[in-house]
């Protein structure tokens, strides 16, 4: 690795911190380059975001280095192979390790002790969730369980999309049921009597525009609803 940062140094600076820096500072390292974390990294690269990508894996690092910005094999595990990476003076990192637990537990642990303001990571079950939650990682995401959840509300209903928070509030696109029809949603009884708030509406052949208390949704109409989750379910629902 000494010889690759050395390489670095050479071609883009004396670190990689001291780099050019977009406008808004939207630098990110993402330490695991599984199917996850390439995934993110590569999306993140599409949004003109600069990406170090870091993995103990030579093969997958060579997978993906011509399209991030740069990627290095390093072990992340150890503060003082960050700290060279100049990963402490990144603003965000996304911990993409999911199989090794350990690992996660500790690369997250270095990144807090490093100060880096926003830390996303993995975590393949509740129980490795709420071990980085206790650590003080801010952002804890459990893509397998989420999308399965997900997956379950468009399989099971009338959902066309389905977005859930943290505080029991749910985002769901659906086609209109009949209670939301034929006059203005300022008259309707969809927020009363049903406790959920039309914000958006797609009439077919048209773009999406926001709702109004004076929208009036029309039979085939596709709407963005939100509320608490057991009411966007039960809304939803309706003939």
């Amino acid at each position: 690795m000494a010889d690759y940062l050395h390489h670095l140094r050479k071609r883009h600076g004396k670190r990689l911190g001291e780099q050019r820096r977009p406008a808004a500072d939207q630098r990110v390292a993402v330490i695991g380059l599984g199917r996850f974390g390439s995934s993110l990294a590569n999306e993140l690269m599409r949004r003109g975001w600069d990406v170090l990508g870091i993995d103990t894996d030579a093969r997958l690092v060579q997978k993906y280095s011509d399209g991030l910005t740069h990627a290095v094999v390093a072990d992340s595990t150890d503060p003082d192979v960050l700290h060279q990476l100049g990963v402490h003076e990144f603003p965000s990192a996304v911990v993409g390790i999911g199989s090794d637990i350990e690992s996660s537990i500790l690369v997250s642990s270095n990144l807090l002790e490093a100060g880096v303001p926003n830390i996303w990571a993995k975590a393949i079950s509740r129980q490795h969730g709420k071990i980085l939650e206790r650590l003080g990682v801010p952002h804890v995401v459990l893509p397998e369980h989420e999308m399965g959840e997900r997956v379950a509300h468009l399989v099971t209903g009338r959902m066309l999309d389905f977005i859930q928070f943290d505080d029991d509030y749910a985002l769901v696109k659906t086609v209109a049921p009949r209670v939301a029809t034929g006059q203005p949603l300022g008259r309707s009884r969809v927020r009363s009597e049903y406790g959920v708030t039309v914000v958006g509406i797609k009439r077919p052949g048209e773009d999406f525009t926001y709702a109004t208390a004076d929208t009036v949704v029309e039979e085939g109409d596709i709407i963005v609803v939100t509320g608490k989750t057991g009411a966007v379910e039960t809304f939803t629902e309706l003939p």
